[in-house]
């Protein structure tokens, strides 16, 4: 005996679209995967946009998007970050902006010194890999002793990269993967290009 496929409603799509932002079919097809269960769909979205945005990532370009602003502290801290994804459409969604909103505050919170990696200059990376050295465990093999420095300078990154600090709404996950969640969601490609924080009297 045939099964007869789930048939998503138009108000279940509507509802789904308007919430990730993605395509009508991709929307569609994804409900009847889950068998209309919205929360299922919206995780099927988000495996199959990243994947389809890792695959194209190379060649697509991320030229929309908003700047984004956070005040604390009574107006004593203040963040502005832009956060740039492909299309206008996704930039006016509402997890985008959430998106934005939340990565503004993280700065505010977490104060990162640098974007990511690559924005680390390479003298003030020399100066942190000489400072971490000293505090290598002294009389260790050459190859464990490089082990041991590795994994600190991994760790600095880790507190001192916006990318790669632990979300400060939720330390299962770094800023770079709140991210690409976002863009699985939305399946667009999705990029923090820049950030700066005011703090009231700091240099």
């Amino acid at each position: 005996m045939e099964t007869t496929a789930y048939k998503p409603t138009a108000d279940e799509i509507k509802r789904l679209r308007e919430e990730t932002g993605a395509g009508m079919s991709d929307v569609r097809n994804a409900l009847i995967w889950a068998v209309g269960d919205q929360e299922k769909a919206k995780a099927r979205l988000a495996e199959l946009g990243q994947s389809k945005a890792d695959k194209k990532a190379a060649e697509r370009t991320a030229n929309e998007g908003l700047v984004g602003s956070y005040i604390h502290a009574g107006g004593k801290i203040g963040v502005l970050v832009e956060v740039n994804c492909e299309t206008d459409f996704v930039a006016r969604n509402e997890r985008f902006k959430e998106l934005v909103r939340d990565v503004a505050m993280h700065v505010a919170a977490m104060s990162p010194l640098y974007l990511d990696r690559e924005s680390v200059p390479a003298d003030a990376l020399a100066e942190v890999k000489a400072e971490l050295e000293k505090t290598v465990p002294p009389g260790k093999p050459a190859d464990v002793a490089e082990k041991i420095l590795a994994g600190k300078i991994n760790k600095w990154y880790e507190e001192h990269t916006l990318l790669e600090q632990p979300f400060v709404k939720d330390d299962a996950l770094t800023i770079g993967e709140l991210v690409k969640s976002v863009s699985g969601v939305l399946g667009e490609k999705i990029a923090v290009r820049r950030y700066v924080k005011f703090a009231l009297g700091e240099e």
